[in-house]
Formats: structure tokens, C-alpha cells, sequence
């Protein structure tokens, strides 16, 4: 006899899910329950039991404080309404996909659609699915289905949203979809059977097609177990349905050199390698060889500790789902997916993604495996930053806070200390302005043992601006144009850094105005458009313009203005003679003392003051000398003449 077991027998991750809650639950201090049977499995129940798991059978059983875990099967909405109004924790063991068809009618409600679901009407997961919505249709398979539909007159617009039970067989949700099609046209189809259901069934059947006989391990009440018999027996004469190795039908399997095996989704491992070890004892001897091949597949070959590979099968809020290639179902917990406590799985890792992983915790009782993916990812963190401090390659990272002496940045989710002399910031600036920047940096010291990595932005710069200096000094001649960055100032002029090279701007080229301090117009920080006024390579010196030098002054004065015509003219300087005023950019003209009023005045500043725009005609212009005469005095009316008494 040569026995084949299938690949995907025994937990599926919703259950392995909701057994491995049940043993944290138990292991937590304060009482704790569990509200019926989390699975279907006597056998898994009561060894739950004895670790201190209470069975609830109504919420009413729960006191106040009491946590209470809800089956994988799901619950309706009243059950946790229930525990609520008790006092008591739910810890929710929902299958996540079980969850979502919850979600799925709730909403159908909600849209005024009227939720359909093909299964058992009296299994829990379908009783669970009905307490979410006021009234969920449920038929059994495509029989109820169509005499359900020609026992109402028009069934063509009624608006339905059509689940399945999640161990549904596939062709009863086939069948049963294929009547509903032609009859309404207002339909919204969710298939919610699930894959590793759909995956084990098919498995089931190509194994059953080529055996003597098949073996499905599982309990009775379990409606997996049920459907996985029943698709065996569409292709195998004989087939047996039993609960543990005390119940193989040795009789029937005389004489069967082929024999299959596979077990429910809440079939135990321990359970199936009972099995396995009870069919090696009674066929000792006659000829099986492959036992020990079936054993292994159904032993815990992990270790806590171990690195290995799998491949993500299933993502919850709160967790991954990993096939390890072994009967292990392994789990990633989302404390353990990342360090970031804000990010979502789904943004870490896709299904289907192959993933190294380092196991956490192994048991090897109900065959699973805590798995951590960040603690894979910190040693290759710790060697990339190891491995960048000898290249000396440039890095990124985020400034997360300041710190005493420096800031800290987190590199790829490490904590890089820089100090403040490295920071790149003036020495009188504070280190806050660098707080959520993302800076480039180089790691100068890294210390694995003590966790601490140093880092510096200040030398990245030097280097970014050595280079640009480099760049610059490379290709600069007269008249070329730069934006710059004023970097600081002085009374005669500004400093602009061009991209690495810092050039002057005397005040006199900055304006064609006359100014008085460089603050007039500009202030640090500004961009500037400037150009090369000359330049010495040796003495590293540049001598930058701002003013536009293709607009002659003069030319504009002359082409607007003429001998007669009256200006808004701006004063610019007092002397004791007279005032100078900008009547263009770039272009004064002489206000005498005594073209300022129409009466004798001591001073300019007696009547104007510097920055005042007043009218003033233009009495005169000398073109060689490029000399404007101005008066107020002019355009003043005169003085009415005094009255003649009688």
C-alpha cells in the first residue's frame, strides 16, 4: 500500500488563526471564555479547555471583565452588542474572509439591495452572515434557488448582492449563479468562497481520481470535512470519513495499494500524524515504504531561530499569511511586518510576494510559525549601513527630532545620530529648522554592538559644493547668467551663491536706483538673476550684476520726458544746496534750494525729506553733461495779491 496525503490537509490560516488567539487568550491573566466552539473540532476544543479556555454558550454567561473569543465562523452584530453591554473584551477570531462577507451585506442593506447567500442555512458561519443585515435570503444550492425564483412574479429588477458560504463547493455556487443570471438583471455577484477552500477541494479530487480509496480525517460537525467527502466520492468508489486513527475502516482499505488522505481546514495536524503513525503501525511489514516521507511532511522541521522563504497567501489589518512550502501555516503579526507603526501591510508586502523570514516561535502541536519580517530586514539594514560606511556611499534619511548636541535621523529605519558641528546649519542656527527634512548624509561611524551610527550632512554638502564650485570655475565667462541665492550682505553689496561658488554684487550694480544699503531691495535668502561681470580664477573672485544693462537710463528719460513736462520725481539725497530726485531708474536730477518753494527756505530738509515723491517740472536737460534741472517752485501757483483797501 503506497499512501499519498494531500498538500493543502488539515488548519487553513483562518483557523490556525482563530486556535493560535485561543492559546494567547488562555496564556493572558484574568478569566477568559470562548463563546461556543471556535471551530469545529471536539478533540482541538477540549485540549483549549484544559488550558483554561472556558466555553461560553451565551454572551449572558460572561461577567464583567471577562474576554471572550468569538469563533472563526463569525458572529452577528447582536453578539457583540451582547458582550458589550456585559462588560466583557471581545477578542474577535473572525475569519478575515468570513469578515468580509460580513461587511459586504451590511452594505448591500445599506444600498437597499436584498443580500443573497448560497449554503447551509443552518451552518454558523451562514447564521453568523444574517445577523448583519435584518433579513439574508439563504439557499442551500441551485434547487432552492430556482424554486425560489418561479414562486415570484418578476424577479427580473429586484436589486440582490449574492455571497457564498466560504467552504462552499464550487460547482453548487456555479450552478446556483447560473439560474439567478437569467432571471435578474439587478445583480451584484461576490464570490467570497474561499481560495485555500476552492485550492484544498481541488486537490482533494485529483488525488480521489487516482486512488483505491480515500481517507478525509476531520470532525462530523465540520461542513469542510463534509463537502471535502463528498467531492471524493464523485471520483473515488471508496471513501471514508473519520474522525481520528481509531477509526480506519482496515477492512474496507484491504487490499487497496493506492490510498489518498487529506483532512478538513479544522483538522488538527496532531490529529492527521496520529493517523499517519496508525497506519504505519497496523501495515508495518507489508510492504509500505512511505511512512516516514508522510511523517516528515507532517512534523515540525522549523526551529525558532530558523531563516527561511515563503510566499504571502493572505493579508489582514492585523497580520500576513505565509506558505513556508511545509504543513506549517506561518503568520507575520504586524508588529513584526515593520518598525512603523502607522504604515498598513498591504504598503510592506503584496500577495503573492516571496519573502525571507526569521522564525519567532514554532508550534509544533497545531503546526504554525510566528514569523518576523523586520527582524530579517534590521540585519540587512545593519549590513547595508555597515557595508555604506566603508564605501562611504551617500545616503538618505528623515530628521525625526533634536537631540542633545545634534539631531537624529532615521536611514532605512535606523537611528543616525549627527552631530550639530555636522548638521551643515550655521553655527548660531537652530537645530529644529532640520526636523522632518529629508537630508542626504554619510555614515561615519558605525558601533553594531552598541547600536549607535553617526552620520554627517555637513560633509556631503562640502563635497556637493566643491563640485559645483568645480562646474562652475569650468565653464564661467563674461556676461554668462546664473540664479543664485543671496547668502549674505554688506553696506556696499551682497554675496550670491551661483551653485557652489559665491560672487559679489557691488550696490551699484544691483539697482539702477540710487539705494543706500542692499536690504532696500533685496534680503538673504532671495533668488537673484545675475550675470558675470568679471571674474579671476586665481583669487577665486566674481563680480556679479543684477541690473539690466541692455536699458540705457538716459535713453528712457529722453524718450519719455522733455524740456516743460512735469514728473513725480523721488528725493533721494538733501544737501545745503538742493535735493537730488529720481526721476527714472538710474537717472537724477538737481532740485536747487531755491526752486523748492515759492518763499525762501532755510534748508531742503524743511520742506522735503528723503523717499517723498513730489511733481516737479523739468527746467532744463544738458544731454552731454547728462544733467537734469528740476523745480517745484514752478508749478506752485502764485500767491494771490494782497487786496487794496479803499
Amino acid at each position: 500500500m503506497v499512501v499519498t496525503a494531500a498538500k493543502s490537509a488539515g488548519f487553513c490560516f483562518g483557523v490556525a488563526r482563530a486556535v493560535r488567539m485561543a492559546e494567547e487568550l488562555a496564556a493572558a491573566p484574568g478569566r477568559s471564555g470562548m463563546l461556543g466552539h471556535i471551530i469545529h473540532n471536539d478533540h482541538e476544543i477540549a485540549r483549549l479547555a484544559s488550558l483554561g479556555l472556558t466555553v461560553l454558550h451565551t454572551p449572558e454567561e460572561a461577567e464583567p471583565g471577562d474576554s471572550v473569543l468569538l469563533r472563526a465562523h463569525g458572529e452577528g452584530r447582536a453578539v457583540y452588542e451582547a458582550l458589550e453591554r456585559r462588560g466583557a473584551t471581545v477578542v474577535d477570531a473572525t475569519c478575515p474572509r468570513v469578515a468580509k462577507v460580513h461587511q459586504i451585506v451590511a452594505a448591500a442593506e445599506k444600498e437597499g439591495r436584498q443580500p443573497v447567500m448560497i449554503g447551509d442555512p443552518n451552518h454558523p458561519e451562514v447564521r453568523g452572515v444574517g445577523g448583519w443585515c435584518r433579513s439574508l435570503q439563504v439557499f442551500s444550492g441551485p434547487e432552492e434557488v430556482l424554486a425560489w425564483a418561479e414562486s415570484l412574479a418578476n424577479t427580473g429588477d429586484l436589486p440582490l448582492s449574492v455571497v457564498s458560504q466560504t467552504t462552499l463547493r464550487r460547482e453548487i455556487w456555479e450552478s446556483s449563479l447560473k439560474i439567478l443570471k437569467k432571471r435578474c438583471t439587478n445583480l451584484k455577484i461576490f464570490d467570497t468562497i474561499c481560495d485555500a477552500t476552492h485550492t484544498r477541494q481541488s486537490e482533494a479530487a485529483l488525488l480521489a481520481a487516482r486512488m483505491d480509496a480515500m481517507v478525509v480525517v476531520g470532525d462530523p460537525k465540520s461542513a469542510n470535512t463534509k463537502h471535502l467527502t463528498e467531492i471524493c466520492r464523485l471520483e473515488c468508489s471508496r471513501v471514508f470519513q473519520i474522525e481520528n486513527g481509531d477509526e480506519l475502516p482496515w477492512e474496507s482499505l484491504s487490499g487497496c495499494s493506492a490510498v489518498g488522505l487529506t483532512a478538513g481546514a479544522s483538522t488538527p495536524a496532531s490529529i492527521i500524524k496520529e493517523v499517519i503513525k496508525t497506519m504505519e503501525e497496523k501495515i508495518q511489514g507489508e510492504g509500505m515504504e512511505n511512512f516516514a516521507e508522510l511523517v516528515e511532511q507532517y512534523t515540525n522541521t522549523l526551529n525558532t531561530g530558523d531563516k527561511v522563504t515563503g510566499v504571502v497567501t493572505a493579508i489582514t489589518p492585523t497580520e500576513v499569511h505565509v506558505d513556508l512550502g511545509c504543513k506549517q501555516a506561518g503568520y507575520i503579526p504586524l508588529d513584526q511586518l515593520t518598525d512603523d507603526p502607522d504604515v498598513k501591510p498591504e504598503d510592506v508586502v503584496k500577495v503573492g510576494d516571496q519573502v525571507e523570514l526569521f522564525v519567532i516561535r514554532v508550534n509544533d502541536v497545531e503546526g504554525y510559525a510566528t514569523l518576523s519580517k523586520k527582524r530579517v530586514d534590521a540585519v540587512k539594514v545593519w549590513e547595508n549601513i555597515e557595508e555604506a560606511c566603508n564605501s562611504k556611499e551617500i545616503m538618505e534619511g528623515i530628521v525625526t527630532e533634536e537631540n542633545k548636541g545634534g539631531v537624529v535621523a532615521s536611514v532605512k529605519g535606523v537611528r543616525v545620530f549627527i552631530p550639530a558641528s555636522q548638521s551643515g546649519l550655521p553655527r548660531d542656527a537652530a537645530m529644529t529648522e532640520l526636523v522632518k527634512q529629508r537630508v542626504k548624509l554619510r555614515i561615519t561611524e558605525v558601533n553594531r554592538a552598541r547600536r549607535r551610527v553617526v552620520g554627517s550632512i555637513k560633509v556631503v554638502q562640502q563635497e556637493a559644493r566643491q563640485a559645483a564650485a568645480a562646474e562652475v570655475w569650468a565653464n564661467i565667462e563674461n556676461d554668462k547668467h546664473y540664479t543664485g541665492t543671496v547668502k549674505s550682505m554688506t553696506s556696499y553689496g551682497v554675496f550670491v551663491d551661483i551653485g557652489g561658488v559665491d560672487g559679489m554684487v557691488h550696490i551699484t550694480d544691483l539697482s539702477w536706483s540710487r539705494i543706500k544699503h542692499p536690504n532696500e531691495i533685496v534680503k538673504i535668502g532671495d533668488t537673484l538673476e545675475v550675470y558675470v561681470i568679471s571674474f579671476d580664477p586665481e583669487k577665486k573672485k566674481i563680480s556679479l550684476g543684477v541690473k539690466d544693462r541692455s536699458t540705457n537710463p538716459w535713453q528712457v528719460f529722453m524718450d519719455t520726458y522733455k524740456v516743460g513736462d512735469v514728473a513725480p520725481v523721488r528725493v533721494v539725497k538733501l544737501m545745503t544746496f538742493g535735493a537730488f530726485a529720481e526721476v527714472v531708474p538710474g537717472v537724477d536730477g538737481l532740485i536747487h534750494i531755491s526752486q523748492i518753494a515759492d518763499h525762501r527756505i532755510e534748508k531742503p530738509g524743511d520742506v522735503l525729506e528723503e523717499g517723498q515723491t513730489v511733481d516737479a517740472k523739468i527746467t532744463a536737460v544738458d544731454e552731454e553733461k547728462k544733467k537734469i534741472s528740476l523745480s517745484i517752485r514752478a508749478i506752485l501757483a502764485p500767491a494771490p495779491a494782497p487786496a487794496e483797501e479803499d
